[in-house]
């Protein structure tokens, strides 16, 4: 009687094995891990080609949701593009804080977009929020936060 559940066991590990090859599937070609999209993302952004990022960046989103760098850089791409869409900009910041409330490019971006938004006293608690992480000396997110809060009071 254990032979044969070890037989139907052994079974069941191969047709799993086996469903998992989708028909017309080709195992060989090559496939884009959500780390090189992020790459490919980041090129993107540095030629300011948004709606390129944005594409890599989303189907990034939906192979791996719970990446906070994925959502930080789509909350970026969002809030850079020609027209900005601070409201998706923001969902984005939000999703990446909740999955890494420590991570120092979603504070820094979060903070830049609530100054868009005229709101530096929200800008000023991701700021509190950098120094609590990362410090306010050798902390580059937190220097670049602090000069556009300092810059946004010297127009407003």
């Amino acid at each position: 009687m254990n032979i044969k559940l070890l037989f139907l066991a052994l079974t069941a590990c191969t047709a799993v094995v086996h469903a998992a090859d989708t028909p017309g599937s080709n195992p060989s070609a090559p496939r884009t891990s959500v780390s090189d999209r992020l790459g490919n993302a980041r090129t993107a952004i540095e030629a300011r080609d948004w709606n390129r990022a944005m594409s890599e960046l989303t189907t990034a989103a939906r192979e791996e949701p719970r990446n906070a760098d994925v959502h930080n850089l789509l909350g970026y791409s969002y809030r850079k593009r020609a027209t900005p869409d601070i409201t998706k900009a923001f969902e984005h910041y939000y999703t990446a804080l909740k999955l890494d409330p420590r991570h120092k490019g979603a504070h820094e971006y979060i903070g830049q977009a609530y100054l868009m938004e005229k709101r530096p006293l929200e800008a000023e608690k991701h700021l509190a929020e950098l120094e609590k992480i990362c410090g306010n000396k050798t902390c580059e997110e937190y220097a670049d936060l602090a000069k556009a809060i300092m810059e946004y009071k010297a127009k407003n």
